[in-house]
């Protein structure tokens, strides 16, 4: 139905209006540290900071008995995260960058509670979504660790497990998220340029998977979203590639032979920047055969995407064979793919 201009649409807009503003309003707001009073930054910062000082030292004992019920129940999967941090974090100096309150005691049941954080002249600065949240006084504490090879960025979510009308917040841990903040020596700005670049190259293939490192070196949780990252999110989808694995193998067919790709993604295996890739395979029981299978993979992957020869230090590949029998994988530099199993001049 169209409506055209007159008596109808101004019927139509007004009960727009009415059922707009008849909706139950879900009162969540957020509080950026700027906006915070001495008081508020402060006990949340020393929060914050003393549960990042227990992940540096390793001690996820410490922290599982600071945080919320529900978490300390099921908390080996942060225990794990924490000990695999911690050689990173040992030496590292902790600050604690950005500090966001957020307020959903107004909430009547669990849901999806969008923050709009920061709004200045009308331009949205940070939006923090957080699926299926219960009503409560969070907030979210993002840490840097630096100074060390390999720095990191440990983000919170806290709760305020005070009671209500209660002088001191009571501030526990309710998630734990940690990401590197470089890959190979490279920050996710570095990642983006390069991204950019490839894209003028027209080299979209490549291009995808450094603006993917760059989102993952950005972005400190998956929650939240700013400006700048949406840019990067707008740039990615223009050059994303039809055929990447994913619901859908990919299909790469080189020299008469037809490989079935699963998964790609980047990864520094071996110290250095690789691409991580797995193909469906059968078990192949002589090394030196299923040797040969895999390197011509990664000579197909090459062939087809030849950015890939400057992009990354080497290749990953793992065969995934049925029920797992004789697995295979295999890392490479790229410099030397092309030269596997050709003989040198000095064994002529």
């Amino acid at each position: 139905m169209r409506l055209s201009p007159g008596t109808g649409w101004v019927r139509f807009l007004v009960a727009v209006l009415v059922a707009v503003f008849s909706l139950p309003a879900f009162a969540v707001s957020c509080t950026t540290q700027s906006q915070m009073n001495a008081a508020q930054r402060r006990q949340l910062r020393q929060a914050a900071f003393m549960l990042a000082v227990d992940a540096k030292e390793g001690n996820a004992s410490a922290m599982q008995s600071q945080a919320i019920p529900m978490l300390a129940g099921h908390f080996q999967g942060i225990a794990d995260s924490v000990q695999n941090l911690q050689p990173d974090l040992s030496n590292a100096t902790l600050t604690v960058d950005n500090l966001y309150l957020l307020d959903a005691t107004d909430l009547t049941q669990p849901t999806e509670a969008d923050f709009f954080c920061g709004i200045n002249n009308s331009n949205l600065l940070v939006t923090i979504t957080i699926p299926s949240l219960p009503p409560g006084s969070y907030a979210l504490a993002i840490t840097h660790a630096t100074g060390v090879k390999n720095p990191q960025q440990v983000s919170m979510v806290l709760q305020n497990m005070a009671p209500k009308g209660a002088a001191s917040p009571d501030w526990k841990l309710a998630g734990f998220f940690a990401r590197p903040m470089t890959l190979a020596g490279r920050d996710g700005v570095w990642f983006w340029k390069q991204a950019r670049a490839y894209a003028k190259k027209n080299d979209p293939f490549t291009a995808w998977f450094y603006y993917e490192t760059a989102k993952y070196l950005l972005v400190p949780v998956n929650f939240i979203s700013s400006p700048n990252l949406q840019r990067l999110d707008r740039e990615a989808a223009k050059v994303r590639p039809a055929n990447l694995p994913g619901a859908q193998p990919m299909q790469l067919t080189y020299n008469g032979q037809t490989f079935v790709i699963t998964n790609m993604y980047v990864g520094h295996l071996s110290g250095n920047l690789d691409l991580v890739v797995t193909y469906q395979g059968q078990a192949i029981q002589d090394p030196v055969l299923a040797r040969k299978q895999v390197v011509t993979v990664m000579r197909a992957l090459l062939a087809t995407h030849p950015g890939l020869k400057t992009a990354f230090h080497g290749l990953w590949v793992h065969v995934a064979t049925p029920g797992n029998q004789n697995p295979f994988a295999l890392e490479l530099p790229i410099d030397q793919i092309e030269n596997e199993g050709v003989p040198s001049q000095s064994a002529k």
